[in-house]
């Protein structure tokens, strides 16, 4: 994999998890979501006028098309593991930042996680 691949990957895996992370912070501002009234013009309005929604959804955008440029130059075999940095990131993130409770047994996945990208990056 080529530096500029690599540069690319990451890229899209920071702008995903950052857009995930956007989204879980507009849900805990207009709560549980029913599936009810999920469809309903006022749950639409109000949860996509957040700015939190907006961030993510920009991010999103953003990341799929540097998601494209990355799967333009690199085997998607070995770009579309790497996506598994995002749950890494956003574990941290979540825990740091919106006080989400991380448990040992995750911090241990999380580890494993790493140990998997770090072996896939050298293949």
């Amino acid at each position: 994999m080529t530096l500029n691949a690599f540069l690319l990957i990451l890229t899209g895996v920071i702008l995903n998890a950052a857009a995930q992370f956007f989204l879980k912070m507009a849900t805990n501002k207009v709560g549980v979501i029913e599936a009810s009234s999920a469809l309903s013009m006022s749950a639409m309005t109000a949860i996509f006028l957040q700015w939190p929604m907006i961030l993510g959804l920009i991010c999103y955008g953003v990341s799929l098309l540097v998601w494209l440029m990355a799967l333009s130059r690199t085997d998607v075999s070995l770009a579309y593991p790497m996506l598994s940095l995002g749950y890494v990131m956003n574990a941290v993130a979540a825990h740091y930042y919106l006080g989400e409770m991380v448990s040992a047994q995750r911090w241990v996945a999380i580890g494993v996680i790493l140990v998997g990208v770090i072996l896939l990056a050298r293949s």
